[in-house]
């Protein structure tokens, strides 16, 4: 590798809203992200799926497995 043309990487946090922070490596001083894995509804389960008016039933009344 050439010398003086690669940037620094160093370790850093990555810092959500919530207050979970991630370790990891980068050229970048500071992260912050709204959202991470931590408080995000779908890998807590808090996630819920709204089926309007039986789109969902009628899909499948249409186009299921016959």
């Amino acid at each position: 590798m050439k010398k003086g043309i690669h940037p620094d990487y160093k370790k850093m946090k990555i810092k959500c809203v919530c207050g979970n922070e991630i370790e990891t490596g980068s050229v970048l001083d500071d992260i912050t992200v709204e959202i991470c894995s931590n408080c995000h509804p779908f890998y807590t389960g808090q996630q819920k799926i709204l089926d309007s008016e039986g789109r969902v039933e009628r899909f499948h009344k249409r186009y299921g497995k016959k």
